[in-house]
């Protein structure tokens, strides 16, 4: 039907009509306004949902045990060894103990531990991997306990997720990535320079 009839105007002198041009084109305006924030509201959620998602992302879950925020630290070019930190809580009924894992370029990974005798810092593997009791939580961090990546065929650069894994004694084992962070984040320095490894 013509907008002149819908308004009532069935060719009607121009004056009479001017109005209802003007009319439509404040429908469009209106119209488009409204588009126009739908799709801004929409994009804003989908942007909280996406970081929401990208922050759930890092954490891992396998049976009763969570794994939280696995991360690294940045390596020089060359090196061949650098450590992997994270928290577990043992949210079942009885106690798993973290044995090991892989790491994507690694040849070797361990769970080591870190002592000072005598003034001297010594760090080794945990014979029988590093229990964790249920309800309790263990903390991988820089000075500590920490995953041991060694034979590294390429460097650790800040900013990526390295895939790897992490194997339980009991739980079996769970996909993870690691998030690099800067080279002296958490310490400063290579904890595992100069200082003897006991075995």
């Amino acid at each position: 039907m013509h907008l002149f009839a819908l308004q009532g105007c069935d060719r009607p002198p121009r004056d009479a009509c001017r109005a209802v041009p003007h009319l439509s084109l404040e429908i469009w305006r209106s119209t488009v306004r409204a588009a126009l924030t739908t799709i801004l509201r929409t994009a804003a959620l989908a942007a909280l949902l996406g970081g929401s998602s990208a922050a759930l992302a890092h954490d891992y879950t396998l049976g009763g045990l969570k794994i939280g925020h696995p991360w690294s630290r940045a390596t020089p070019g060359g090196a061949k060894v650098a450590a992997g930190y994270l928290s577990v809580t043992n949210a079942g009924a009885e106690t798993d103990r973290l044995i090991g894992g892989t790491l994507e370029n690694t040849g070797r990974v361990e769970v080591h531990s870190m002592s000072v005798e005598g003034g001297v810092m010594k760090m080794g593997p945990v014979e029988g991997g590093l229990e964790v009791k249920p309800g309790e939580t263990v903390t991988l961090k820089p000075s500590g306990y920490h995953l041991m990546f060694t034979g590294l065929k390429a460097p650790l650069k800040q900013g990526e997720m390295v895939k790897g894994s992490l194997t339980f004694e009991k739980a079996g084992s769970v996909p993870v990535e690691f998030k690099v962070e800067g080279i002296a984040a958490a310490t400063s320095g290579d904890e595992h320079a100069g200082h003897d490894h006991a075995h």
